[in-house]
């Protein structure tokens, strides 16, 4: 009997709480999610059965979860707390970028700065609630709906609230075909809705070579925070236009990004142990969250709409809601109404010169943030 009682002391049933019960419960719901509605299944599912993993209790004396020092885990995690796997992912988004839709229409990378208001007024909101300035500029990034951009920042400023931070950024990216469209149709009437833009001219092959080279030096010499980040993106982009790297190119677009999402994804879920997770902060974080990534959609279709004052070729105001950097859904839900309301109209390449350059501001902005408030 007595070593029966052991062995039951010894089950992770011994040590089981009410918080790691929901933890477990919510890592289902994300694989749900992932399976059954198609949201960012890339994501979800790993994140989801990492936070089934990480809430199952750990015995004492035995290092397995991602915080204790020695675990298989710990090791995994690394690559997120230190800020190695975003740049990673970076290199990969960037051999899979076509940025000739931004090039051939340069007036709408404003779009993209434009829905980054709502990092910066998610920032001064998480401050007025009490977090500290780093801690309230990890937050606001998430606003950029830019997952791999949001670890970076808060293993930064914030690696303490990483889980939490690192959790929303990759909800609000999944639940973009939700969020979006009923403020896409608040802030824009049907006659805005229906604009027909002009076909984009076509880019050659010269401009994508030297566009990123040049555009990683201003970047970069604006924000040297973000130069991780914005190399990485500018070297994958680099290997694929050059036409002379293919090989590199397709390793980096497949093999590469799929192994270090795997990892990312997994290790970001199993951080989330019900002790460290299910605080009051947490539940502040995905309300800010929230809000960030709501101003910022608002805030792109706003400034669509004071662009069309001075354009005398409206751009249609939708597009102004790819500019969060969830590149392509964002994109892709710009696209799905448009054509609820016109089903001939075709934004999808319109959409993507703001999306893109979404993916650019937020990085910038994050770089901007670790200078100003990371010393």
């Amino acid at each position: 009997m007595d070593i029966l009682l052991h062995f039951l002391s010894t089950t992770g049933f011994a040590e089981m709480t009410i918080g790691n019960f929901l933890m477990i419960v919510i890592g289902i719901f994300f694989i749900a999610l992932a399976i059954i509605k198609d949201y960012e299944p890339l994501l979800l599912l790993p994140i989801g059965f990492g936070a089934i993993v990480g809430n199952i209790p750990s015995i004492a004396g035995m290092p397995l979860s991602v915080y204790d020092e020695g675990s298989v885990l710990s090791y995994i995690y690394f690559g997120v707390s230190k800020g190695l796997f975003p740049p990673l992912i970076f290199l990969g988004i960037g051999a899979m970028t076509d940025f000739s839709c931004m090039l051939s229409n340069p007036k709408l990378v404003l779009l993209g700065a434009a829905a980054q208001m709502g990092i910066f007024i998610t920032l001064v909101g998480a401050m007025y609630l009490g977090f500290s300035p780093a801690e309230a500029g990890a937050i606001g990034i998430i606003g950029g709906a830019d997952g791999p951009t949001a670890i970076f920042l808060s293993s930064k400023l914030a690696p303490h609230l990483l889980g939490a931070i690192a959790i929303a950024a990759y909800s609000y990216m999944a639940l973009v075909p939700v969020i979006q469209p009923p403020i896409m149709k608040l802030f824009t009437s049907k006659k805005e809705r229906l604009i027909r833009m002009k076909a984009p001219r076509e880019v050659s092959a010269r401009e994508k070579v030297l566009f990123p080279v040049g555009a990683f030096i201003i970047t970069a010499l604006i924000a040297p925070g973000s130069l991780a980040l914005v190399g990485m993106l500018f070297l994958g982009n680099l290997l694929k236009e050059s036409g002379v790297t293919e090989r590199l190119a397709e390793t980096a677009r497949t093999s590469l990004i799929d192994s270090v999402t795997i990892l990312l994804g997994f290790s970001v879920g199993a951080s989330t142990q019900a002790q460290t997770f299910l605080t009051p902060d947490s539940l502040l974080i995905f309300g800010l969250g929230a809000a960030s990534f709501c101003v910022a959609t608002a805030s792109g279709l706003l400034f669509a709409k004071l662009m069309n004052l001075f354009l005398k070729d409206k751009i249609n105001p939708l597009i102004g809601a790819a500019g969060v950097s969830a590149v392509p859904d964002s994109a892709r839900v710009v696209q799905m109404v448009a054509r609820q309301e016109d089903p001939h109209n075709f934004l999808l390449m319109h959409a993507m010169a703001p999306n893109v350059s979404g993916v650019l501001g937020s990085a910038v902005a994050a770089g901007v943030l670790w200078s100003v408030l990371g010393l």
